[in-house]
Parts: structure tokens; C-alpha cells; sequence
């Protein structure tokens, strides 16, 4: 099972391969948002992955979209409603935490 690094923290979480990391963060109680229940439409669930990108499913148009309309994103912003969890470990930045 991947290990799910959470930065500043430094906690990590157990995450389910193939699950999203909004849905591995839920799992494990941490209390995260998502105003627009996972529909993409908000970006306030807006993560940098520093570690483990190749393990992340690729970006698709609609996260695209939606990244490039939002201030303070960069190479490494993904939305963690869209973005599944792949067999490898992850760390991601939570920049509202």
C-alpha cells in the first residue's frame, strides 16, 4: 500500500492505489476541502506532488482547465480530487495547512 506524505506536517498516511488523494486524505481524517464535492470546480483542493509524480495519473484537460485559471499554482500543482495514487509513495505539499 502507498505511503502518503503530508508537507509541512510531515505526517504520513496510508493510501489506497488507485483512489485520489482527496479520498486518501478523508480516509485518514484529515480535515481537507472540497466545497464543490470532488466536481473540480473550485481548486481549493489545489496540492503540489514534490515527490512521486510518476507514480500520480496524468493530468487530464478538465484538471488542466482548471489549474490555469487559478493564482499562486506551479509545474508541480494538482488537484487532489482529480489526481489517483498509483502503487508508489507520494509526498504533496498542502499549502492551506
Amino acid at each position: 500500500m502507498p505511503l502518503l506524505t503530508l508537507l509541512p506536517a510531515g505526517k504520513t498516511i496510508e493510501a489506497t492505489e488507485g483512489k485520489t488523494i482527496l479520498e486518501a486524505l478523508i480516509a485518514a481524517g484529515e480535515n481537507f476541502p472540497a466545497p464543490c464535492g470532488d466536481a473540480a470546480n473550485c481548486g481549493a483542493c489545489h496540492v503540489f506532488v514534490l515527490d512521486g509524480r510518476k507514480s500520480i495519473s496524468k493530468m487530464q484537460r478538465l484538471e488542466n482547465e482548471r489549474l490555469d485559471a487559478m493564482v499562486g499554482v506551479g509545474s508541480k500543482s494538482r488537484l487532489a480530487c482529480l489526481a489517483q495514487i498509483g502503487g508508489e509513495n507520494v509526498t504533496i505539499e498542502l499549502p492551506r495547512l
